[in-house]
């Protein structure tokens, strides 16, 4: 019968006219337009427009098995100039909420993806820039995840240039839990991966936190911006492609208002968040132009975390109630964050600071110094001779973290001990992952070679599981509070550029 069929639609152009007709018919009839419609679709191009007009009414009809069908062949009208249109009209689609269709949807998007991943492409990002929130909100997910699952065949180097261009439009105009999704897509690309392409990611990021604006303290959407950028750099740097436009911002803009910076995140302890951005982008700032007066904001805002010995009655003790509250978690990423930079402008201590103040800082530095001795026999003596599982319990890990950042703190004074200060010693930060030797090394050899992109470096501990070590001193203390570094959630509201509201879309059908 199908046979025969074919040889008549051949024949007779009204024959197809009928079968589009049947989709105004009752459930059989839909049905069987749901199939013969796309099988002989190629055979009557002068009813091209009526026949997938006819196919999406199907696609939206009340009977789930007939959407089904008809969303399940779309991709046969996928042919020559039909392709973007038909991507449109399944991106439009992604907003339904019967999870077998959105599977379908999903599937047929990924089929003629293969056919022409540019024409695809198109269809997606129109969508994008012009479609419902809801449509755009799950075309970006798509994306994102989607993407990566394709061979190189697809993903050619024109097609991932057509994906950066199309990504440029649309992060003029994204709330921040969009720009993070297409950060994901955009380092994701194989041609983005070499050193130039890391490169044009930071300019991009670096674009979005506009980092020519006046810093806003008192601003919570302000400082989110910004921090959700830096999250987004900070993976992106090494000693290739360097933070130093970032750095020099947040010692110019951020430190001076550390302590009026809001968040709209709540529990959040933004100002060690900000610490800890800027001690991980220390490692990979270049040439600064600034260096000496950026370096006096970091040392100034160092000192006020290092207290000075409380003052001592005639009978030996204290004069004041209680002694100064040591911060390790500030002082570790300020201290690290100086040292970094103090490599660059190794005489700062003894050539750019008077005597009495260099005299100050040592003393503070002593001081912390005689605090962290106490503080590592506490957890060392506390922690001997436990392994295994009794590691892995809520106290013992703070303990261990505790550990790790009062021996980095010890480190690095020890090192601005030296007469001359040295800033030779090498610490791995408190929250990251233990690095072998050489692997900074195998890092450089990588980024300089642009043809293949660098390996994927191993996993380290979840980043929410940072938590602060603050006890006061005189005594052990495990009084921790959260640190939470992932990225929450979109802005809402005016943000200038790039960040706002996008605007009143256009709503309904639009295929």
């Amino acid at each position: 019968i199908t046979q025969d069929l074919s040889i008549l639609f051949f024949q007779h152009k009204d024959a197809y006219q009928v079968i589009l007709d049947g989709v105004k018919g009752g459930a059989k009839e839909k049905r069987l337009a749901a199939q013969f419609i796309p099988k002989f679709f190629k055979h009557f191009p002068e009813l091209a427009d009526s026949a997938i007009n006819a196919q999406l009414d199907l696609c939206e009809d009340e009977d789930v098995s007939i959407r089904r069908q008809a969303i399940k062949e779309l991709p046969q009208f996928a042919t020559g100039d039909n392709l973007p249109r038909v991507a449109d009209i399944l991106t439009q689609l992604l907003q339904s909420d019967d999870s077998a269709e959105f599977n379908l949807v999903n599937n047929a998007l990924l089929s003629i993806f293969k056919m022409d991943a540019k024409g695809t492409l198109g269809g997606l990002f129109s969508q994008i820039l012009q479609g419902e929130d809801i449509v755009r909100e799950r075309a970006i997910k798509f994306l994102s995840t989607k993407l990566k699952t394709l061979p190189e065949e697809v993903m050619t180097k024109e097609v991932e240039e057509f994906i950066l261009t199309e990504s440029k439009k649309v992060l003029e105009d994204v709330t921040g839990e969009e720009f993070v999704l297409f950060m994901k897509i955009l380092s994701g690309l194989k041609s983005l991966q070499t050193v130039s392409g890391r490169q044009q990611l930071v300019e991009l990021v670096a674009e979005q936190a506009d980092l020519e604006q006046t810093f806003n303290p008192s601003d919570p959407d302000c400082v989110d911006r910004l921090l959700q950028c830096t999250r987004q750099a900070v993976p992106l740097f090494s000693k290739n492609v360097h933070s130093t436009k970032f750095v020099t911002y947040f010692c110019e803009h951020v430190l001076p208002n550390l302590s009026s910076l809001t968040t709209p995140v709540e529990g959040l302890d933004i100002q060690l968040e900000v610490l800890k951005l800027l001690a991980e982008m220390s490692s990979f700032c270049g040439d600064m132009e600034k260096l000496e007066s950026n370096l006096k904001k970091l040392f100034d805002k160092l000192l006020e975390y290092m207290p000075l010995p409380p003052e001592e009655a005639e009978n030996g003790e204290n004069a004041g109630n209680e002694e100064p509250k040591l911060q390790f978690s500030y002082v570790e990423c300020l201290l690290y964050s100086f040292h970094q930079l103090g490599r660059k402008l190794p005489d700062f201590l003894t050539a750019k600071l008077n005597a009495e103040k260099l005299k100050d800082f040592k003393i503070r530095l002593q001081y912390f110094a005689r605090g962290l001795q106490v503080y590592i026999r506490q957890l060392r003596l506390a922690l001997q001779g436990k392994t295994g599982e009794a590691l892995k319990t809520e106290e013992n890990k703070i303990k261990v973290v505790a550990l790790k950042i009062t021996n980095n703190i010890n480190v690095l004074i020890k090192d601005l001990f030296h007469i001359p200060p040295s800033y030779k010693s090498t610490v791995t930060l408190s929250w990251k992952p233990v690095q072998k030797a050489d692997a900074s090394q195998k890092r450089a050899s990588e980024d300089t070679t642009s043809s293949s992109p660098p390996k994927k470096a191993s996993a380290g501990p979840k980043r929410d599981a940072r938590q602060i070590y603050n006890p006061p001193s005189g005594k052990y203390s495990s009084n921790l509070g959260s640190f939470s570094y992932e990225q929450r959630g979109g802005f809402r509201g005016g943000r200038g550029r790039g960040w706002g509201g996008r605007g009143n879309r256009s709503r309904g059908r639009i295929y």
